[in-house]
């Protein structure tokens, strides 16, 4: 399989909001999506480039054959943070594909701090 790494953006409003966790690329492969499918969710052709300790769980979390599987990761390092990793095919001809992978950082100890609905914000100091 060749890849062609696509770099373009495809953020929309809501993605752009988790955009600071979330890692998105692309990719134009030069491989019927069957061979690319099995690469993705053959546990024993996965383990080629995606070993299983990297894997939260070695079965995926959501798969929809053929066509997308999403996979539960952590980190095998500290501070051991948990994702999610989707990969997305998508045929484009008869020997092509478009691979997108969808990386997200679901780890509770980085969720966003909601802002307060109210003014409590620190009073600022004036200098005279």
């Amino acid at each position: 399989m060749t890849d062609h790494k696509n770099s373009k953006s495809n953020t929309s409003k809501t993605e752009k909001h988790a955009s600071a966790h979330r890692l998105e690329l692309e990719y134009s492969l030069d491989a019927p999506s069957e061979k690319v499918w099995r690469a993705i969710n053959i546990a024993e052709i996965r383990e080629s480039w995606l070993p299983g300790e990297n894997l939260r769980h070695a079965k995926p979390v959501r798969a929809i054959p053929g066509k997308e599987v999403t996979y539960q990761m952590r980190d095998t390092a500290p501070p051991y943070l948990n994702s999610i990793v989707t990969f997305r095919l998508t045929p484009t001809g008869e020997n092509s594909t478009h691979l997108r992978i969808i990386h997200d950082l679901t780890d509770a100890r980085f969720t966003p701090i909601p802002k307060a609905a109210n003014s409590n914000m620190p009073e600022m100091m004036c200098a005279a």
